[in-house]
């Protein structure tokens, strides 16, 4: 397997960061972490990438208003070879009913041509007008696709961070384990040694200190997995990070307001009304095969010899014919086969699909609305629980201990009274982590989830930049848009141009430094 220097380099830089060893400073704030994410993750570059080529689609179905130009140029050679006649008698070559005295003989002849040919459509029946309003749906359709890729991204960096945050605090929770088991084992080697405890006590220490130092490695390795997570997406390791900022500011105060903001703001219903809009657009278009289609086309060239004969030269102008021709093209379709109404047929069904999803796209987005916010409100009321469980488990167990000096608690009641404050410990760990990545969920549902709302301060993406500038690039035309009015005007099925919908304003103040939490102190 071919491994780069770099990519080598990567996956010892996450085993040297699960292991504590020192590494360059990273990303300390989720802040950061979203912005380098935002600026440099592959899958959203290549997601903007995607919507710039779906822009020119745009232009391109803008192009059957526009004229074209072309030049051509044909050559021919001719040799024809008369045998001799039996009887002797000529050929009439020329056509002027005399035979030619000529029985035998080779005759060759050339011929050239060369011209530019001037076509503009003049009226295309809507054709054009439908094309034109489907391929601008789509390409509303494509941003609202590349802000549902953004939230993407962004839910996913902020649960690589805190993945991060609580595996490193797993692993602290493990070490202090693995210390305080490890003295609980001397000081019943100890006692043992006086005579105190029987060797039972000191197999029971011996046994939880192995478990103990199984489930330290257990998180080491799941650390360098969630930092390898956590590269993936940002770009660079991480090195401290700062705790999680409060995303209150973006969170609704009661579900009914998230199903409002998710009905009008989610990326994916969004994406799928213009969908549909498209597909609209695409009946026009289908039924505007039966109408005609009317181009002017005019034609300037030159006609004449490909190699004059010597000793006339190829620049004497008496040589070529000169001609010009201006055309009024109309076409009108009479008899498809039926092509044309199956074509109609299928793109109303193809709508039909369309609109059938948009509810089922609706039904969806309020079902995430409601997953979510309970996730949420399940992880508010576990991180209270687990608080309390962790206080009342920490007192439990320094008892146990204090209870054993004096006898009324054997070895295992302590290694248990231990074992119940490390899970509870690292369930109040995961709580944190669940509600704050539950948060961020019910917030990209929403259609909040932006970079605009998190890192208001960083350059963000515009999206229509592109689009506007290739609204009027190489290839306009003045005239283009008096015959884009008419076409559209004079079309019995006119398409309608898609109707956009305006985003929700951003909303200050942008991800702000968390609160400094200190980790708790070891029962010993």
């Amino acid at each position: 397997m071919l491994m780069t220097f770099r990519g080598r380099l990567l996956a010892a830089t996450f085993c040297a960061g699960a292991l504590g060893v020192a590494l360059p400073a990273g990303a300390e704030t989720l802040a950061d972490a979203v912005a380098m994410a935002y600026q440099n993750n592959p899958t959203l570059q290549a997601q903007r990438a995607t919507q710039r080529a779906l822009d020119e689609t745009y232009v391109q179905a803008r192009s059957g208003w526009r004229p074209t130009l072309s030049l051509g140029a044909s050559a021919s050679y001719n040799e024809v070879r008369i045998p001799g006649r039996a009887a002797g008698a000529g050929l009439d070559r020329n056509g002027d009913g005399i035979p030619d005295r000529v029985a035998f003989g080779i005759f060759e002849t050339n011929s050239s041509r060369i011209g530019l040919t001037f076509n503009q459509p003049i009226w295309t029946g809507g054709r054009v007008s439908a094309s034109v309003n489907a391929t601008n749906a789509d390409v509303l359709a494509g941003r609202e696709n590349l802000r549902r890729i953004e939230a993407q991204v962004l839910t996913s960096v902020i649960q690589a961070y805190s993945d991060t945050r609580r595996d490193t605090e797993s692993l602290r929770i493990r070490q202090e384990d693995v210390g305080v088991l490890t003295r609980q084992l001397q000081e019943s080697q100890a006692r043992f040694d006086v005579g105190e405890i029987t060797r039972t006590d000191v197999a029971q220490s011996q046994a939880r200190l192995a478990q103990s130092q199984a489930l330290l490695q257990s998180a080491v390795a799941q650390l360098a997995i969630t930092r390898a997570g956590y590269a993936t997406l940002v770009g660079q390791n991480p090195a401290d990070l700062a705790p999680e900022p409060s995303l209150a500011y973006l969170l609704p105060t009661d579900p009914d307001e998230a199903y409002k903001v998710a009905g009008d703001d989610n990326p994916q219903l969004r994406a799928q009304l213009f969908t549909e809009q498209a597909s609209r657009a695409r009946i026009a278009g289908a039924k505007a095969d039966r109408m005609p289609s009317f181009a002017l086309q005019a034609t300037y060239g030159f006609n004449g010899p490909a190699i004059p004969e010597p000793p006339q030269s190829v620049l004497q102008g008496d040589l070529y014919s000169r001609g010009i021709t201006a055309t009024v093209q109309g076409t009108i379709p009479l008899f498809t086969g039926g092509l044309t109404t199956s074509r109609i047929r299928q793109a109303v069904e193809r709508n039909n699909v369309d609109r059938i999803t948009t509810e089922g796209v609706r039904r969806n987005v309020l079902q995430g609305i409601t997953q979510y916010w309970s996730q949420l409100i399940a992880a508010r009321s576990n991180i209270v629980s687990s608080d309390e469980q962790v206080r009342a488990a920490r007192i439990a167990a320094e008892g146990t201990r204090q209870e054993q000096q004096v006898g009324l608690r054997t070895t295992i009641d302590v290694l248990n009274a231990e074992q119940e404050l490390r899970t509870a410990e690292l369930n109040s760990v995961s709580s944190r982590r669940d509600e704050y990545v539950a948060a961020a969920n019910v917030l990209a549902t929403m259609g909040r989830l932006e970079a605009r709302n998190l890192i208001p301060g960083v350059p963000q993406y515009d999206a229509t930049k592109n689009f506007r500038r290739l609204r009027m690039t190489w290839g306009w035309v003045p005239w283009e848009e008096p015959i884009a009015a008419f076409d559209q005007v004079t079309t019995p099925w006119e398409s309608k141009a898609p109707v956009g919908r305006p985003a929700e304003p951003t909303i200050a103040p942008g991800l702000q430094p968390g609160p400094a939490v200190k980790p708790a102190p070891a029962t010993r």
